[in-house]
């Protein structure tokens, strides 16, 4: 129970800076979906998309090498130092290669006429995976507060940045042009538009990496050669794992151009569409992210351990993610008519994807929890083989569902790819786990506990449109209450379950 408790402060520091910054990086989508229409925000919604791939490649699964190799070898400083001069030298060997072939990589990105958006982007994902190897060397050290001081910096430049280059500097060009004629004017103005996004998101990756030069300097590099043979032969499976989960998770924005060639304008309006709803879904994402942040030093930490308490640490890790997931997931979709102004009206008709998706996204939190069981047996080819079942499964559904549906709302179908591909895998993953490293999952009890939370779901948009505002929301705030009530029941939660157990005895309840 004192590892559990390690890792929920843990996750509550991470998840603060995750959580923290990914609602700030949101509340720019109304910005832009208000600056830009939904074709031109597309494109940057299809951008990002191949960011997310390109950083995954960058990294080639050496941040979960560093922490296996860290907590095996004697030396974690020469695990270090390895893992950062050799993705250091293939982020440096990226972008030569990307200014070299700009204009080749920008016409089969269906982006002839943006070749500058896309280096801009590589460039920073460049930067961006050598940081990563800092940041995780701060979640080894367990020194969480750091690491999210440097994230949350990274956010709060990057929303000013944004700010000033999008709403001050036409402003400024308008009462005072002399001010910033030096670098507005040269860049575009304001007709460089959605280029400013991207140039608020460099600058604030280069100064992420001056921060972090305490973790670059004052220390001893040692490569060896040898050591990273053997963190590469555990780690390119996860790089085909990172590479196909992140293409399935981005399949909808990365695939949906090429499905409607002849069709641009429609097609990235559907993108931006799509990338402006599953935003709201992103409170999933993060708490799984924060979750990962603190769960992957934790289960290498524990598995130095022997005896039974360790699996019990694991079983309890799943439930108690399993319960805050659909409680989250209970929070949104009770107050998704008041999420919804987080977007332009024009956008709200993909407001549909947002149950769909927060769905999806549980299942991949759960299946990423299983995945310690291929990680602590060193069989991460399997993690391999289960992302590319997602992806094969993610890329047919995409293309029959989107297809099938066609525009304006085949991002519909991308959703439901979504949802089926990661429940498939969630599946498989729990039933080939059993025989490699079978752990004692309470499945009785989370299943009861998501039965709980689907009859409160339906209650809650059953009654919409039936009562009152006000009173819709109350019922739904008390359903919530319900929800954690029952956990605090039937779960060990210092001082609340006592109190209820207590309660439910004086009231005479028996179950």
């Amino acid at each position: 129970m004192a590892g559990i408790k390690s890792l929920a402060k843990e996750t509550a520091v991470y998840g603060l800076s995750s959580i923290v910054g990914r609602f700030l990086n949101w509340c720019l989508v109304p910005l832009y979906v208000y600056l830009f229409p939904t074709e031109e925000y597309g494109i940057v919604s299809y951008l990002y998309s191949f960011t997310a791939v390109a950083l995954v490649i960058l990294n080639y699964g050496m941040e979960t090498g560093f922490f296996r190799f860290a907590n095996k070898e004697a030396d974690p400083e020469r695990v270090y130092t390895t893992s950062l001069i050799s993705v250091g030298t293939t982020s440096v060997l990226f972008i030569a290669l990307l200014s070299i072939f700009l204009r080749p990589v920008s016409g089969m990105m269906l982006l002839p006429h943006h070749s500058l958006y896309v280096w801009l982007l590589g460039v920073t994902v460049a930067i961006d995976a050598f940081s990563n190897l800092p940041f995780a060397y701060l979640r080894y050290k367990k020194k969480a507060f750091r690491f999210a001081g440097i994230k949350l910096l990274n956010v709060g430049l990057n929303i000013g940045l944004n700010l000033f280059f999008l709403l001050m500097c036409p402003w400024l060009q308008r009462v005072a042009p002399a001010v910033i004629a030096w670098f507005y004017e040269p860049l575009g103005g304001l007709s460089f538009g959605i280029g400013w996004i991207f140039l608020a998101n460099i600058i604030s990756s280069v100064v992420v990496l001056l921060c972090l030069l305490p973790e670059l300097t004052g220390r001893r590099y040692a490569f060896n050669g040898q050591l990273l043979r053997r963190m590469l032969s555990y780690s390119w499976p996860l790089l085909i794992l990172g590479v196909a989960g992140i293409l399935s998770q981005n399949m909808g924005q990365i695939i949906i151009p090429y499905l409607f060639k002849g069709q641009e304008e429609a097609a990235r309006s559907m993108v931006g569409i799509y990338g402006a709803n599953i935003k709201i879904a992103i409170v999933m994402v993060m708490f799984t992210q924060a979750f990962r942040y603190a769960y992957e030093p934790f289960i290498f930490a524990q598995a130095k351990g022997d005896g039974e308490n360790k699996k019990q640490a694991y079983c309890d890790a799943m439930k108690f993610f399993v319960v805050f997931g659909l409680f989250i997931f209970l929070g949104v979709m009770f107050f998704l008519p008041v999420l919804k102004h987080f977007v332009s009206p024009g956008y709200w008709s993909g407001l549909r994807v947002v149950p769909i998706m927060m769905a999806a996204e549980l299942c991949f939190g759960v299946f990423f929890n299983l995945s310690l069981w291929y990680k602590l047996t060193d069989r991460t080819q399997w993690g391999m083989y289960m992302s590319l079942i997602c992806f094969a499964l993610m890329l047919g559904l995409n293309i029959w569902l989107v297809s099938a549906i066609g525009i304006p709302d085949g991002y519909l179908g991308s959703a439901w790819a979504a949802l089926g591909s990661y429940f498939a895998v969630m599946v498989i993953s729990y039933f080939v786990g059993r025989h490699y490293y079978p752990l004692p999952y309470q499945l009785g009890r989370m299943g009861a506990y998501t039965l709980l939370a689907a009859i409160l779901y339906a209650a809650g948009i059953w009654i919409e449109g039936m009562f009152p505002t006000w009173l819709m929301y109350t019922t739904r705030t008390i359903m919530l209450i319900i929800y954690l009530g029952v956990i605090c029941t039937f779960e060990e939660v210092p001082r609340i379950s006592p109190l209820l157990r207590r309660l439910r005895k004086v009231l005479g309840f028996r179950f």
